[in-house]
Formats: structure tokens, C-alpha cells, sequence
């Protein structure tokens, strides 16, 4: 198969057949007549077991280390469960400090429909984000009344 053939084959762009030939990951022969990388049915495998990692958020020096152990006949699964359960504590993580930001935002955007817009006077830059978690920021943060 010529690289535009595997990339349709795979459901991926001929830049990302390229890319992980670039990268090792495919090990297409040359055909002898026009020079034209040919890849077989095991770069077809191998590149599709590549996106599927990567969709499930693998590295590439990880999913080279998998390629690498399945290459020497030792199973891998043991270290994709490893680095798997790994990176979960860590999107959980990320998760809950983008909740947690979330919250931020609705508040900090609720007070704010209630605050007026300030000019900056040397003092401040704006009210909004300087004062958005202030109980007292109505006080300090209205314009002067000029009766």
C-alpha cells in the first residue's frame, strides 16, 4: 500500500501515516521500481493500534514502548494498565480543578452582572476581577454619586 492507500485504510490523513513513519512507528520497504515507501498489513495494524492509544491518551514514547515490548514477544498490558491507571489519577485530578474553576467562573460571572464598570484611576485595573470575590466590593466598587 503507497501512503495515500494506508491512510484510507487506517481513517487517518496521509500527515499522520508520514509522521509515525517519521517516528519509528511504521517500517515501510521501499519499492525497487519508483523508490515509493510501500507499507504492509502490519503497519496497517500498527497504525491503527497507534490512534486507538492516542485517542486513549498515550504518548508517543509510550506507545513506542508498547510496539517495542509486543516486538520482543513480552506482553505489554501489564505497563498499559500501570500507565493507565497512573494517568486516571491525574485527568480525575485536572477534572475536579476544572470544576473547581467552573465554579469560580459562574460565581465571579454572577457578580459581576450586579457591579458597575470601572475606569482605571491608578488604583485599579479592573473592579470586576480585582473585587469579584470581595463581599464588600458593591461599596468599593460604585462610582461616586454626584447629587
Amino acid at each position: 500500500m503507497k501512503v495515500k492507500e494506508i491512510a484510507t485504510a487506517a481513517g487517518v490523513n496521509p500527515d499522520t501515516v508520514r509522521f509515525y513513519t517519521r517516528e519509528g512507528l511504521l517500517q515501510p520497504t521501499r519499492n525497487p521500481d519508483n523508490n515509493y515507501q510501500q507499507y504492509d498489513a502490519e503497519d496497517l495494524r500498527r497504525l491503527r493500534f497507534a490512534r486507538k492509544a492516542r485517542q486513549l491518551g498515550f504518548s508517543l514514547p509510550e506507545i513506542r514502548q508498547i510496539l517495542a515490548r509486543a516486538d520482543d514477544r513480552h506482553s505489554p498490558c501489564p505497563m498499559v494498565r500501570d500507565v493507565f491507571q497512573q494517568r486516571l489519577v491525574v485527568v480525575e485530578r485536572e477534572i475536579a480543578e476544572l470544576q473547581q474553576l467552573r465554579k469560580r467562573m459562574i460565581s465571579a460571572l454572577a457578580a459581576w452582572q450586579e457591579m458597575p464598570d470601572g475606569t482605571p484611576d491608578g488604583h485599579t485595573i479592573c473592579r470586576l476581577i480585582e473585587h469579584w470575590d470581595d463581599p464588600s466590593a458593591e461599596s468599593c466598587c460604585e462610582e461616586p454619586k454626584h447629587e
